[in-house]
C-alpha cells in the first residue's frame, strides 16, 4: 500500500493500523533469527561435507560399473544444491 502513487486519509489509516500490527506482532520473527555462531557453525559443517564429498569422490576407481555412474550423478546433484544454497 506504500507504494501507491497517491493517498487518501482512508489509505494512510490502513498503513498506519498495519504498521501498528508490525510492531505489535514482529517477535514471532525472533524465533528464526540466527546468531554469529549459527552462521559461524553453518559454514564449518558446510566446508566439512565439502572435504568428505572430495575425499569420496578421489577414492572412486577409475573403472566404473552402472552403479558407480548413478552414484556418482548423485554425488554431483548434491554439489549442486549445496553450491546454489551458499
Amino acid at each position: 500500500m506504500a507504494q501507491y502513487r497517491s493517498h487518501t486519509l482512508e489509505t494512510v489509516s490502513y498503513i498506519e493500523r498495519y504498521l501498528t500490527t508490525f510492531h505489535w506482532t514482529k517477535d514471532v520473527f525472533l524465533e528464526f533469527h540466527t546468531s554469529k555462531a549459527t552462521r559461524t557453525e553453518a559454514s564449518r559443517q558446510d566446508q566439512e561435507l565439502r572435504e568428505l564429498m572430495a575425499n569420496q569422490h578421489a577414492k572412486e576407481v577409475r573403472h566404473k560399473t552402472a552403479a558407480k555412474y548413478r552414484q556418482q550423478a548423485d554425488w554431483d546433484r548434491l554439489k549442486g544444491l549445496i553450491s546454489r544454497r551458499i
